[in-house]
């Protein structure tokens, strides 16, 4: 019998997609679910934007472009880095790509072998371990806990180090738990890198979406130049998830060899997207402290009303737009919880473990929806307990 190959049976996806289609068929019966388990901003893309897509769509820019992308973004993405990480790459080590997600994959591909392990968080996003495992390398993980405000700690990652150890992955601001990493944290992850000749990608999708706290990136210490590279993107901030936009920062020699990687899989990203990402990173930022503050908001709300619950206890996350509530009193397992809460309660959210094993006696909820709906949500996991 013809049979796939080893990678394919080991990769994996993501739980979120797995619990909307749930709460769709319930709908489909007629049922009213309140969403929590997608990670999408509640907003549309701002009309700056649109309309310079709407424009290079008028105008044509509809054809192959070079598969690492064009000259205007790459350059609009070196004068954003300059101005918000505070180093100016070479326009060799900007890479674009169709959203951040195969900036993940082609980076982990470029880096790690079979055999090599790979240090990661957990919980923490599954694109990691899931392309991790599909190498054949073995993840190692670094637990977030609560105690730490689910900050990595860099003494955990010094005493998981081994002679096989070819990458760590950094998340800040987190997925799932909002946590967000200080400067000094980072730093030492990145001197740890240096010090034992490892890789660092730093997932930074959600570089602008922080309160009461600064972002910082661990690739400011060698500029992405040698073993750093900077992962981000315009879905969260920019509410542009279904454009497909993303952006690399790596050392040179990796930048040539992702073209060779772009090319095979992906050709390019298309070109009227690019004009709209030159827009974004250029135009008027206004709605982004906007939506930040609508946010915020959100965030006092829910963390304050999952508090109200028996059982649950909730940190204030201090980044994107996640709570990760711990539910160990209630005496359910996380999934059993997360069952709950969509069958009783009709309130779809996510399993902890759907993020990894130290995700156990947590739930994630996705707060990019309305205040009428946290309040709602709130009311019927109240009253699905008693």
């Amino acid at each position: 019998m013809v049979s796939l190959s080893n990678g394919a049976n080991r990769i994996y996806g993501e739980a979120a997609f797995e619990v909307l289609a749930k709460a769709q068929e319930l709908e489909r019966q007629g049922k009213n679910i309140l969403h929590f388990e997608i990670g999408e901003p509640d907003i549309e893309t701002p009309k700056n934007i649109v309309q310079a897509g709407i424009k290079a769509i008028l105008d044509k820019k509809t054809h192959y472009t070079p598969s690492i992308g064009i000259l205007e973004l790459r350059k609009a993405v070196q004068d954003e880095i300059e101005k918000t990480r505070g180093y100016r790459p070479d326009l060799e080590q900007i890479v674009i790509t169709p959203g951040l997600k195969p900036g993940i994959f082609f980076s982990i591909l470029n880096i790690v072998n079979p055999g090599d392990e790979v240090i990661y968080q957990d919980p923490g996003y599954p694109t990691y371990g899931s392309v991790t495992s599909f190498l054949g390398a073995k993840g190692v993980l670094i637990p977030l806990l609560e105690e730490n405000e689910f900050r990595m700690n860099p003494n955990d990652i010094k005493e998981k180090i081994t002679e096989k150890t070819k990458l760590i992955i950094v998340n800040s601001p987190q997925n799932p738990t909002g946590s967000v990493m200080t400067k000094s944290e980072l730093e030492e992850i990145a001197e740890i890198a240096e010090n034992n000749d490892i890789f660092v990608v730093s997932d930074e999708i959600y570089s602008k979406m922080t309160y009461e706290t600064k972002h910082y990136t661990p690739t400011a210490r060698d500029e992405a130049k040698e073993r750093t590279i900077l992962l981000d993107g315009f879905s969260k901030y920019y509410a542009m998830t279904g454009w497909r936009l993303g952006y690399m920062v790596t050392p040179v020699k990796m930048a040539e060899r992702l073209q060779d990687f772009l090319v095979s899989a992906i050709s390019c990203t298309a070109a009227f997207t690019q004009w709209a990402g030159i827009e974004a990173l250029t135009g008027d930022q206004y709605f982004i402290p906007e939506m930040m503050a609508r946010f915020k908001e959100k965030r006092d709300k829910i963390v304050e009303g999952l508090n109200s619950i028996p059982g649950f206890h909730c940190l204030s996350p201090k980044g994107a737009f996640y709570t990760f509530p711990n539910i160990l009193e209630t005496g359910m397992k996380s999934q059993e919880c997360a069952d709950h809460l969509l069958y009783k309660a009709n309130v779809a959210c996510l399993p902890g473990t759907a993020f990894g094993p130290y995700g156990e006696g947590y739930l994630r909820f996705s707060y990019a929806t309305t205040l009428e709906n946290i309040d709602a949500a709130i009311k019927s996991i109240k009253k699905s307990f008693k």
